[in-house]
């Protein structure tokens, strides 16, 4: 009798042995799947086109008021719908359908541009096209802790040159999505946050999106297609990653010089560069600062450059003072 009990408590040792090597096997295969950025970034990509969410958070700047948003997300038929929804002031409103965002503001009459993204606070490149960032920025992954309330990965995104500012990136560990995205200068300090307070993910869209009535929408603002303007200048030095994707010739008066604009991408952050003849030679440099935007300006002689973007002033700088005019 006692030899069978034994035999018994043997029989169920080794059952829970097993059991136990495979639910550490399991998770362990769990845990390496995601061993990389990579691999969490294509998970933040996939829930932010894929899921049912409704998202509330907050981005704080240096020297600004905290800004509320809500933003809900749904696919419906196939197609992407999104609203923002910005809860401080007079507000300001964006709702999006497939490749159609209708924005609603105060002192603005309501107007809908052809896009697949919406303009504001949410990192989008970064979101859905993080593989174009690597010739710009590398992905480390740092380790994992709480936000919010829930478990999350944490991933730094610094540039190649260090030319830039750097960033450190929050993921929700069971969906993917978004938690914490701090930007932070050369100093290290932060000069930007944005942070989830609250997050719901529905397997339905909704209520919200079935009260939009698509024929009240505003109609979509047609700009036209115009070729680049060759300009009269170049930029002789851009930070690693970042190119010139547009470039054009603006009057803002019938009295006033033209100025020639160009802009400047690595995926992560646009740049606007302007450059204007003016009748006085100078040459002085100043460099603003507007929470984490830059306004740097320069004239040289009788060339004014001005340089505006979320970037150091020192790499505004030395944009601006690599400019180099080139023969007509």
């Amino acid at each position: 009798m006692k030899s069978q009990l034994r035999n018994k408590s043997n029989r169920l040792t080794i059952v829970k042995t097993f059991l136990w090597l495979m639910l550490c096997f399991s998770f362990t295969a769990s845990a390496n799947s995601f061993n990389n950025p990579q691999a969490w970034l294509q998970k933040l990509s996939q829930a932010v086109s894929e899921r049912n969410f409704n998202v509330s958070f907050v981005v704080l700047s240096q020297n600004a008021d905290v800004e509320p948003y809500l933003w809900r997300h749904a696919v419906i038929d196939g197609v992407e719908v999104e609203h923002l929804n910005m809860l401080n002031g007079p507000g300001r409103e964006v709702v999006r359908i497939g490749d159609r965002v209708s924005y609603f503001e105060p002192y603005t009459p309501p107007y809908t541009m052809r896009s697949s993204e919406i303009n504001g606070p949410i990192p989008y490149q970064l979101m859905r096209d993080y593989e174009n960032l690597s010739s710009s920025y590398n992905f480390v992954l740092v380790g994992r802790t709480r936000i919010s309330g829930r478990a999350a990965q944490q991933i730094r995104i610094v540039s190649h040159d260090k030319s830039r500012y750097a960033y450190n990136l929050w993921l929700d560990q069971e969906s993917g999505l978004m938690l914490k995205l701090d930007t932070i200068d050369l100093n290290g300090q932060v000069v930007e946050q944005l942070q989830v307070t609250s997050m719901q993910l529905t397997e339905v869209p909704d209520d919200y999106f079935s009260r939009i009535e698509l024929s009240r929408l505003p109609k979509v603002v047609e700009l036209g297609t115009t070729a680049d303007t060759r300009l009269g200048w170049q930029i002789n030095w851009l930070p690693a990653g970042m190119r010139v994707v547009k470039q054009n010739v603006r009057q803002l008066a019938p009295n006033e010089r033209p100025i020639e604009y160009m802009m400047l991408s690595d995926g992560m952050v646009d740049i606007s560069v302007y450059l204007q003849q003016l009748p006085n030679e100078l040459n002085q440099r100043t460099a603003l600062k507007h929470q984490s935007n830059t306004l740097f300006t320069m004239q040289r002689d009788s060339l004014a450059v001005t340089v505006i973007g979320k970037l150091p002033a020192k790499t505004a700088d030395a944009i601006a003072s690599s400019i180099g005019i080139t023969p007509r």
